[in-house]
């Protein structure tokens, strides 16, 4: 059977190769050396009689390109693998979702890796829906074809594959005597295709499709119980009203015992931990009694001669001064932790002479820090008996008189609380909080009273946000209780909504009587002084106009009923009659601001303070009602500003603090504690009523004549 579309004494194209029809019908291959063309003649029935055997049987040369690799054996025996994977690479792996069940985020495991990268929205309707019938019927096809008909289609189409499969492939050049058929058949009418023939690929063509897997769906459902149902029904009466508030309350409170029974527990276990690991690991703490008494007995041995010079020592050359005394400096007290902190309260113990405790804080409010309450004894200078280390500032405190364990502290933070030294905790027992009405305002003093009537120990407290505040230590908490409020004079300014607000003063010391209770004074930042009482919490008794600046200090005198003395910011310090506002009695400019002031606990008339520039005054009236009997700088560096001093209660010793942590402890000279002489044959007059009568002697000299009337 000769191929279709041959001519005669045509070349086959470059490249190409002829065929031969195979006994199934299938053309067969014919290889055609490269370079070479192969002419094909008329009478050339496509077989070879052995003499075309060179163009095949040659060899066939390998072209390579120019810039190809040169590989070696073993690398080009290496194999490298690569693994094709349905993941898509820009999915997320780290999808986090919130889960109702678990009430947290989890991690999503299932990460959705298919990627569309063509979508194409179909229109296609039904053959035997509704809409599709509608639609044939509004273009005029009428109804669908019948299931027969498009069985035929599916037969013919399949005799049509069949026949297609042994057709052969024609030669892209024609005969003349193709074209004259096919002239023929265009000039006539062109007869209707039975049906649809799919033009399929002639060589290699298959068909695949696949579904990606589709996750099966799962429901689940849960039934909840009906809460139980109850019917009640009562009569509500006032008694059984108030029998129920008293049970709350009683159920409230034993509630609170039961949290701190439970707190106290919990203390008592770490307590038992601590000591557990102390006796584990420090013997010493199983004779700490034994060693601190060995500590203070080496102490006293070296510093043999100042314990000397406290107990024996006396300046020799007073005998020939007349008026004036010196300092004789002793022993100096300091902690390492608390060297940066400055000396912000001092205060002996009534009880324990040689014991006094210190308040460490700042007062350079820009740099505020953590505060520490140290006590102190004289038969120990080189370390605190008791340290209790706090997180704010402390800036005042005060001994309880009758318990002597019992410290009151104020803070900066406006708070106020209680330390117990026996018990060795390190917290306070009690600490005002925002909820129990603490201060707005740093507290600048505080001082215990006598017990209230129900014998609960109390305390005031006064702060710069102009509130004066009586807290009473009531079971395990501490009540407050306002006494006064500092107004300023003047009318109120008006606000915003047109209500009137009163401005407050602040207050930065007050001091009770000795032997009036209920009466008080306090010492303002505006340099006022006022007389206050605890029954009248709306207005003053008296005010006077003290000093130009804020004040440091006010205190009554310790004998006379009348008299007190203030000091302050504007280098002055005033001794006052309570009953003579118009002026002070005295005054003394010091040259500095003076930081602290404090009446000698021996005499009515002597009265010592402290200096910004590092130095202490010692005044007696009695002896100089115009200069100092001694002035001394106890400090060695001259930036150094002392703030505070206290007396002894019952040593000739004063203690000065300063602001870089130092106490510095001194001893008055026979001339700064001038008793009166003793006379041959008559007894000296010793008393509250000899030094009352000393101070009015003196009154006397400075009050104004009364003028007649």
């Amino acid at each position: 059977m000769p191929v279709k579309g041959g001519g005669k004494g045509k070349q086959a194209p470059v490249g190409g190769g002829a065929a031969s029809i195979s006994k199934r019908g299938r053309p067969s291959r014919v290889s055609v050396a490269p370079g070479r063309v192969p002419f094909i003649r008329d009478d050339d029935d496509m077989t070879e009689t052995g003499d075309g055997q060179d163009d095949w049987m040659q060899p066939k040369t390998l072209v390579k390109p120019d810039d190809q690799l040169e590989l070696s054996e073993q690398e080009l025996k290496e194999e490298f693998t690569r693994i094709l994977t349905a993941n898509n690479p820009h999915a997320p792996q780290n999808i986090v979702r919130f889960s109702f069940k678990e009430r947290s985020y989890k991690q999503t495991s299932s990460v959705d890796q298919l990627a569309i990268h063509f979508a194409l929205d179909g229109n296609m309707l039904h053959k035997d829906s509704d809409e599709a019938r509608r639609q044939l019927q509004k273009l005029g096809l009428g109804e669908a074809v019948s299931e027969h008909t498009i069985s035929e289609m599916g037969e013919e189409k399949k005799e049509d594959d069949e026949e297609g499969k042994y057709e052969i492939i024609k030669s892209p050049v024609p005969t003349p005597e193709e074209e004259g058929e096919k002239r023929e058949d265009d000039t006539t009418t062109p007869a209707p295709a039975k049906g649809t023939q799919k033009l399929t690929n002639q060589f290699n063509y298959s068909e695949r499709a696949s579904q990606t897997y589709n996750n099966p769906y799962r429901e689940r459902g849960t039934a909840t119980e009906p809460p139980p149902r109850a019917t009640f029904s009562s009569n509500a009466t006032q008694w059984e009203i108030y029998d129920a508030y008293c049970e709350d309350l009683e159920r409230q409170e034993k509630s609170k015992e039961k949290k701190q029974a439970m707190l106290k527990k919990d203390e008592e276990k770490s307590k038992k931990k601590l000591t557990a690991v102390e006796t584990q690991g420090d013997d010493i703490s199983r004779i700490s009694r034994a060693a601190k008494i060995m500590e203070r007995m080496v102490n006293q041995n070296t510093y043999d001669d100042i314990a000397q010079d406290f107990k024996y020592w006396e300046d020799v050359s007073d005998d020939f001064r007349e008026q004036e005394g010196t300092l004789l400096p002793l022993w100096k007290f300091s902690y390492e932790k608390a060297k940066r902190l400055a000396i912000t309260a001092l205060c002996w113990n009534p009880r324990y002479k040689d014991l006094f405790a210190v308040g460490h804080g700042s007062y350079d409010f820009m740099k505020q820090t953590q505060g520490m309450l140290c006590f102190y004894t004289m038969k120990n200078p080189s370390f605190p008996e008791y340290i209790f280390p706090v997180d704010s500032g402390i800036m005042c405190l005060d001994m309880h008189p009758e318990h002597p364990y019992l410290a009151a502290v104020g803070f900066y933070d406006g708070s106020v609380g209680v330390f117990n030294v026996v018990e060795k905790n390190i917290k306070p027992l009690y600490r005002s909080t925002a909820k129990t009405g603490k201060h707005t305002d740093p507290v600048w003093q505080v001082a215990w009273q006598k017990d209230d009537l129900d014998n609960n120990l109390n305390f005031f407290s006064v702060s710069s946000d102009g509130r004066v505040v009586s807290w009473t230590l009531v079971k395990n908490e501490l009540i407050y209780t306002d006494i006064i409020t500092l107004k300023l004079d003047g009318t109120p300014d008006e606000g915003p909504d047109g209500t009137q607000i009163v401005t407050l003063g602040c207050g930065t010391c007050f001091d009770f009587h000795k032997q009036t209770d209920y009466l008080f004074l306090v010492g303002t930042e505006e340099g006022k002084i006022h007389k206050c009482s605890k029954a009248y919490s709306s207005q003053f008794l008296d005010t006077y106009d003290a000093h130009h600046m804020a004040v440091y200090k006010v205190q009554w005198n310790n004998f006379h009923p009348k008299i007190f003395i203030s000091c302050s910011a504007d280098w002055s310090v005033k001794i006052w009659d309570s009953m003579y506002t118009k002026g002070p009695m005295f005054t003394f400019d010091l040259g500095s601001s003076v930081g602290d002031v404090a009446w000698a606990p021996y005499s009515s008339t002597v009265f010592a303070a402290v200096t910004a520039d590092g130095k202490v005054f010692v005044y007696d009236l009695n002896v100089n009602k115009y200069e100092p009997i001694c002035e001394q700088a106890v400090v060695q560096k001259k930036k150094t500003k002392l703030t505070h001093i206290a007396f002894n209660p019952s040593q000739p010793t004063i203690i000065v603090g300063d602001d870089r942590g130092h106490i510095t402890s001194l001893k008055l000279s026979p001339n700064l504690r001038k008793m009166p002489k003793e006379k041959k044959g008559m007894e000296t007059q010793k008393g509250p009523e000899v030094e009352i009568a000393k101070m009015d002697k003196l009154l006397a000299l400075v009050r104004e004549p009364p003028q007649n009337k």
